[in-house]
């Protein structure tokens, strides 16, 4: 039978037929075997293969169908085994905030180059609005002003208040979306005002870290009563970039992708080289500083890597 993977607990994963009846599925001992060099070689919104096992009521996935694209992190304490945290997407949500806790440029730019490596579409919703003062307001237009002009669509919403909703739910409309962000920033109570009938646990700030508490545990698929799917996944505190060469992180800064043919070498850094066009862009202030500021620290840590 052909299902679509629904959660994944780790070594379990439920899957949906094509009936609409759901099954908790196992994976096929040889399946860690074939190449998949990640600590999950099946995710949240994969298509695949089953077999019901004969007189259980649990079943055992056969086969992965090809992906369309997928996310994928870097463990942080294993820095050699990575994690797929969705497949088949639309969309890759981002959800962050200025405040309490507070998200840095630099994990939203690495989460932005991870999409645009995998070629899926991602957009910015800065949320706890009604947290914001005057002065607060205006660092938040700013903020949203550097991403809009990249081409990311960027809602400011208050999720607690259900403030701003109806223009995200425009967005998600028949989509399948995947949704992450800091443990804390309120990716839960978003959800929760998305689909007021599923009551997610949400979970309070811990005060001594500031840092959210991590209230979704494994991946799952909702659906959208206006029509839909959301990939839900635990809190990420730091994001590692994965499979993406120094040599071509450029392509995957807007930004920068539309300079590069212009450099005087073509084989240009955009750090040190003279001629660089994208040097000058920055210096002309035609590239936001905290993008490059981004692009360098990204670049660091891969060349330490190779």
């Amino acid at each position: 039978m052909r299902g679509l993977v629904t959660k994944s607990t780790g070594s379990w994963y439920q899957v949906l037929d094509e009936n609409g009846n759901r099954y908790e599925c196992r994976i096929k001992g040889k399946f860690r075997t074939q190449g998949i060099k990640t600590t999950n070689p099946v995710a949240v919104g994969d298509w695949v293969d089953f077999e019901v096992e004969h007189g259980q009521q649990s079943a055992v996935i056969t086969k992965l169908e090809p992906r369309k694209n997928y996310i994928i992190r870097r463990s942080v304490n294993l820095s050699k085994q990575t994690q797929i945290i969705g497949a088949n997407l639309d969309l890759a949500l981002l959800v962050v905030t200025l405040a309490s806790p507070p998200t840095s440029t630099g994990f939203i730019d690495r989460f932005l180059v991870t999409a645009e490596a995998y070629s899926i579409p991602a957009a910015l919703v800065f949320n706890k609005l009604d947290l914001f003062s005057e002065e607060g307001l205006e660092i938040l237009q700013v903020y949203m002003d550097i991403y809009e002009n990249l081409g990311y669509p960027c809602f400011a919403v208050s999720a607690l208040e259900k403030e701003n909703i109806a223009p995200l739910k425009e967005l998600l409309k028949d989509k399948i979306t995947l949704v992450s962000g800091h443990s804390g920033v309120g990716k839960s109570t978003l959800i929760n005002s998305l689909i007021p009938d599923l009551n997610l646990k949400t979970g309070d700030i811990s005060e001594w870290s500031d840092k959210g508490k991590h209230t979704t545990t494994f991946a799952e698929m909702l659906d959208l009563p206006f029509g839909g799917k959301l990939i839900d996944t635990p809190g990420i505190r730091e994001l590692g970039i994965v499979d993406i060469e120094p040599q071509e992180l450029s392509h995957y800064f807007p930004e920068m992708r539309k300079l590069m043919n212009q450099c005087k070498f073509h084989n240009c850094r955009h750090i040190n080289e003279p001629g660089c066009v994208v040097l000058e862009a920055v210096e002309n202030g035609d590239i936001e500083p905290s993008r490059y500021d981004s692009y360098l620290s990204i670049y660091g840590n891969e060349n330490n890597r190779n």
